[in-house]
């Protein structure tokens, strides 16, 4: 149980997983909102990356998730562990009697996971957020007060991610579930090329899923165009609703610049938001409209929505702030899972379909 608040004191922070995410991005967020946020106990399997972390901070440190949900000066719980451990360790923080958890994509496995968190959740009233961090970016936040019609009216959504091909830089940026091992990957083993396109939407398409689905009204009834995979890492796919036409395309390339875009396109009128990249502390996304010949831009802001889902959720655990639905959470979760399955399965397919000269091809491939 964590202890009663005092407006007057910081909110103490729990993180569970002193990976690249906690280090690189989680850390550098709370040490800019000193004052409101406080870290006090960092966990990991491995106690010497633990102590090491939690010395960084002046925490407390341990390599059991149990010490961690005892420590009464947690108010919030971070899970950043590997995903297949989020939805147990949602279930313990949530029963543990904290004041608000927060959980990085995904925050459950299957419907049944997220059906399971959600219930927990409303038994015992503690909120969960969901690490969607471009949700929360003033950017994104500018452009939802200000689209007027667009959700309704969009025919094309597109997300465009190229960053360069540095695997410290990636998992920094992308979280990303699923990576080859070491050494060449055989790209004309099918099961490569699953995995590869599964840690692909799972951990690089998924953070910009739940900015779709806000433009996809009919996201149940949703059909895969096209899903290529493309080499090194990335991704080239086409998906098509009764009403829109949704584009997801990432790649890894020598680019000295990275760019990482969401874009939503009607007839008379389009949004445009470009975000920084996850692992440069660079500010807020930049939100631009066109209207004919008019162009509207709001920001960039003084800060990214990695920060700004820690002050969403000091505000919730606080009682400030009203906790987002339940379901929308399962919802996101459901459309980006069945988007992975349904694109695996296609790329799956092509490949299968591909003459085998085109085994040693470069560039898009499937």
């Amino acid at each position: 149980m964590s202890h009663p608040l005092h407006a007057d004191r910081p909110l103490g922070v729990g993180i569970l997983g002193a990976g690249p995410v906690t280090q690189a991005i989680h850390l550098p967020a709370l040490a800019r909102l000193r004052g409101l946020l406080e870290v006090r106990h960092i966990m990991d399997v491995d106690p010497a990356v633990a102590g090491s972390v939690a010395a960084r901070v002046g925490a407390a440190s341990s390599s059991t998730m149990e010490a961690l949900l005892g420590d009464e000066t947690v108010d919030i719980v971070a899970i950043c562990s590997p995903h297949q451990f989020h939805a147990e360790q949602v279930i313990a923080a949530c029963r543990a009697g904290k004041k608000a958890v927060l959980c990085e994509k995904p925050f459950a496995m299957n419907a049944e996971e997220a059906g399971r968190i959600s219930a927990v959740s409303r038994e015992t009233g503690v909120p969960i957020v969901v690490g969607a961090m471009h949700t929360f970016d003033p950017g994104w936040l500018a452009a939802r007060r200000n689209w007027d019609d667009l959700p309704g009216t969009a025919h094309t959504i597109r997300s465009s991610i190229v960053l360069p091909p540095n695997a410290r830089f990636e998992d920094f940026a992308t979280e990303i579930i699923t990576r080859p091992a070491a050494g060449t990957p055989d790209y004309g083993d099918v099961e490569v090329i699953k995995s590869m396109m599964q840690g692909g939407i799972m951990g690089l398409a998924i953070h910009d899923l739940p900015l779709v689905r806000q433009f996809t009204p009919d996201f149940a009834d949703i059909e895969v165009l096209q899903a290529r995979h493309v080499r090194p890492f990335g991704y080239a796919v086409s998906l098509r609703t009764p009403t829109r036409t949704i584009e997801l395309r990432a790649a890894m390339n020598s680019t000295w610049k990275p760019e990482w875009s969401f874009e939503a396109i009607a007839d008379h009128a389009a949004l445009r938001i470009d975000f920084t990249p996850s692992y440069v502390q660079a500010g807020s996304a930049t939100a631009t409209f066109s209207r004919g010949s008019e162009t509207t831009t709001f920001g960039p802001y003084g800060h990214n929505g990695y920060e700004g889902e820690w002050r969403e959720l000091a505000e919730l655990a606080r009682g400030t702030r009203q906790p987002p639905p339940a379901q929308a959470l399962i919802d996101d979760l459901t459309f980006a899972l069945a988007i992975a399955d349904a694109t695996v399965e296609s790329a799956a397919a092509e490949h299968g379909r591909r003459p085998a000269g085109l085994a040693g091809a470069t560039g898009a491939t499937a």
